[in-house]
């Protein structure tokens, strides 16, 4: 069994923030690449975190949503590898990256970008960077007018940059190759 965990901070104030850009591809995933025979509908909500089996043409899939903030992540994905014995090569993280421009993405094992609370919570937790991230690219800033990263990642998605996310998560998920039939005609 896979685990895709994507990373963002629970509620609805933060749901179409940047930071929470790993939770909008894991929700991507479930919609469109889950078998009908898979009750997406069915979170289950335990001990902090979204989760549901998802069943893929060729794998079972693990969907995750850490319900702790950011920066408690660690928490919720730790016991999500122990209780499934998730090898951590077949741990998906999907995280912001404000080390990379919006509208580009990377997928690599054990490198992250230089500053993520989220990640580095999962690191400590796990003793281990040895896993995969799925790196999506935010930075959308102007040289002129420079926020701090802390407070960009916690703003909304602007309207032009939503239809840019939206095609990024559907390179995403073609990158990663699902073998599953679309729930969508």
């Amino acid at each position: 069994m896979k685990l895709i965990v994507g990373l963002g901070n629970p509620g609805e104030k933060y749901k179409n923030t940047r930071h929470s850009v790993g939770f909008m591809v894991v929700n991507r995933i479930g919609q469109d690449y889950c078998l009908p025979t898979t009750d997406y509908s069915k979170w289950e909500e335990k001990s902090n975190l979204l989760s549901v089996v998802c069943g893929l043409k060729t794998v079972d899939v693990l969907l995750a949503q850490p319900h702790t903030f950011m920066n408690n992540s660690g928490e919720a994905v730790k016991k999500l590898v122990d209780w499934f014995k998730v090898k951590y090569d077949d741990l998906y993280v999907i995280h912001d990256d404000l080390d990379i421009k919006l509208g580009e993405y990377k997928i690599q094992k054990g490198k992250g970008p230089k500053v993520h609370n989220g990640l580095l919570s999962i690191e400590e937790k796990l003793g281990t960077a040895d896993f995969w991230r799925i790196r999506v690219g935010v930075d959308n800033r102007k040289p002129e007018n420079r926020i701090s990263g802390e407070q960009y990642v916690l703003e909304d998605f602007e309207n032009e940059e939503k239809e840019i996310i939206d095609q990024v998560i559907a390179k995403i998920i073609y990158g990663f190759k699902f073998e599953a039939r679309s729930t969508k005609s």
